[in-house]
């Protein structure tokens, strides 16, 4: 058809033998060489053809210096203008004061104390009072029970949750043990990150 031949006269040279296919449409039109006036359709310019609503750039003549204008990764030489300089400035500090404003995360732990009578005759109330006097910042006392040891000695068995930065288990130990009369000694049973 008359495309063809419009699209052949585009092409300046046949395409190389790894395009096969085009090659192939390129010898064929080329066959029709002395009946190309003949064939059916109206020749239209190159660019008509092919989709609709598409604007025909084979007839535009290039102009160098536009492609000098357009500037696509930016220059380091071009200086950022004022409102460009003031909208970042402007966005930094929202994103600074956005990020401050986040609370910071409290370390916190859950520890399982055992703390251990002198003998079965302590009063364990009594021993259990003591040991939730003991206030801090950052200490909370949970759940106690009383567990057995053996020969009727009961040990106490009392959660806590502690801010790390605030409370170790140094100092709960150093507390707790000061009861001399009620505690003969207390270890760490659990100690959990929250």
């Amino acid at each position: 058809s008359q495309a063809d031949i419009a699209v052949f006269e585009a092409i300046a040279a046949p395409p190389p033998a790894d395009l096969f296919h085009a090659l192939r449409w390129y010898n064929h039109i080329k066959s029709y060489e002395k009946q190309k006036a003949s064939l059916p359709g109206v020749k239209k310019a190159l660019g008509k053809y092919g989709p609709a609503d598409v604007e025909d750039t084979t007839g535009a003549a290039t102009d160098s210096k536009d492609d000098d204008d357009i500037d696509l990764f930016g220059s380091d030489d071009e200086e950022e203008s004022e409102e460009a300089k003031k909208l970042r400035e402007e966005r930094l500090a929202q994103y600074e004061s956005k990020k401050s404003k986040k609370p910071a995360v409290v370390a916190k732990s859950s520890i399982l104390l055992d703390v251990k009578p002198w003998d079965d005759e302590t009063d364990m109330a009594k021993l259990e009072e003591c040991v939730r006097s003991i206030q801090a910042d950052g200490l909370v006392w949970g759940s106690s029970k009383l567990v057995p040891v053996g020969y009727g000695i009961k040990k106490l068995q009392i959660q806590c949750v502690v801010e790390d930065d605030k409370v170790g288990t140094d100092m709960l130990e150093e507390r707790i043990t000061a009861f001399e009369d009620y505690v003969q000694s207390m270890d760490v049973a659990a100690f959990n990150k929250i």
